[in-house]
């Protein structure tokens, strides 16, 4: 007897997992709607009827297993809190299948404006306004000083280490990690 065909939140599922098993077997060249049809598969139709493009497939590849590393414990020590989470993404960033699949979805961005902005509004902003929220927290709570607008140095916690990821020959270690928080900490700290 014949498997039954998978539809639905079942099919979509099976599609983003190839999606991530090619990206993390032959990375964003070697990726096409095509590879993972066949993979799949399914025809082409299939994949096409949910995403307009492989870049637009693998952000939600991508969403799929990194979505809930994104958010912060809060134990009440910001500093230790931030560096969990800053250290689980680096970590996250640094292997596969997200490293290389987020790397492949950055470099389309930059020729793809409505990637971009879909980019930014499903993982940076998320980036961004989830540091803000736990170090708001920490303003509240007076763990950090008070009467500062925190969304710029949010903006430069995260953007350092992404910056250090996808632009840089250094590492974003654990040394770094540390010396980001010093520097915040020693700016901010009540």
């Amino acid at each position: 007897m014949a498997e039954p065909r998978r539809r639905g939140a079942a099919r979509t599922a099976e599609l983003l997992d190839v999606t991530l098993d090619l990206a993390g077997e032959a990375g964003y060249a070697g990726l096409s709607i095509e590879a993972v049809a066949r993979r799949a598969g399914v025809g082409k139709h299939t994949i096409y009827r949910r995403w307009p493009s492989m870049a637009a497939l693998l952000l939600d590849a991508l969403a799929r297993v990194w979505t809930t590393d994104l958010d912060y414990h809060d134990t009440g020590d910001v500093r230790a809190d931030l560096r969990e989470q800053f250290l689980r993404s680096t970590a996250a960033l640094a292997a596969p299948p997200i490293g290389p699949v987020y790397r492949a979805v950055i470099a389309e961005a930059q020729a793809d404006e409505a990637l971009r902005a879909t980019l930014h509004e499903r993982f940076l902003r998320t980036v961004e306004e989830s540091t803000l929220a736990r170090i708001a927290r920490a303003q509240e709570a007076g763990e950090l000083a008070g009467g500062v607008d925190l969304a710029f140095p949010a903006e430069v916690l995260c953007g350092t280490l992404y910056y250090r990821y996808l632009l840089s020959t250094r590492v974003a270690d654990e040394q770094t990690v540390d010396a980001l928080l010093d520097m915040f900490m020693a700016a901010y700290a009540r």
